[in-house]
């Protein structure tokens, strides 16, 4: 029973049924009022390139994001490695984590690296150009603006919108989830689409 009611909170949250997404800090980014397409981008990891497409037979739970963000990403990113913990462990062979950083000037691969290992060892930290990262982010429909700080030593925030893209195997968008939907819902729809459904 908590399964089902799990798939149908997961199912109003389907492609279709988007009206807009969540911003994460003050509101004043724009709102997204059609489901966006999705679809495969490249950015680096590092030195190494690194595509969407590289991911397909996966199931890809996708987030736009920075590492200096204090608390909206590292919920976010909570809630995902929670979703993976519920999952077995022939489950977790077939998903994947990638969090895209929205600040390429302070996000050094390092820095990404040790960020999101301290998650779950399934995610992946990429950022690019800005050029790149914008074009990826149209992609999800994922907002982001740079807000200067006065007075504070990090200068500037990034105020970003923050759904979690839930990606099929086969490439494409098939979950847009709020944020602060609960991870059980997550690992429901992850199991739902790993069936093949």
């Amino acid at each position: 029973m908590y399964r089902l009611m799990a798939l149908l909170l997961a199912a109003a949250m389907t492609l279709p049924a988007l009206a807009e997404t969540q911003t994460a800090q003050d509101g004043r980014l724009p709102k997204v009022r059609e489901a966006p397409p999705g679809g495969d981008f490249s950015l680096h990891m590092g030195d190494e390139s690194f595509s969407l497409q590289d991911l397909r037979g996966k199931v890809v739970l996708l987030y736009f994001g920075y590492t200096s963000c204090p608390d909206v990403c590292p919920t976010s990113l909570s809630y995902m490695t929670q979703a993976l913990h519920g999952l077995k462990d022939d489950e977790l062979k077939q998903v994947a984590g990638v969090f895209v950083s929205v600040d390429p000037k302070r996000d050094t691969p390092e820095r990404l690296k040790e960020y999101v290992a301290y998650f779950h060892p399934n995610f992946i930290g990429v950022t690019g150009t800005e050029k790149e990262i914008a074009r990826a982010a149209k992609l999800y429909g994922a907002r982001y603006a740079e807000v200067k700080l006065e007075g504070s030593a990090f200068g500037y925030a990034v105020n970003h919108s923050a759904a979690i893209y839930l990606i099929g195997p086969d490439g494409g968008l098939r979950f847009i989830f709020p944020h602060n939907t609960p991870a059980e819902v997550i690992t429901e729809a992850i199991r739902y689409v790993l069936e093949g459904n």
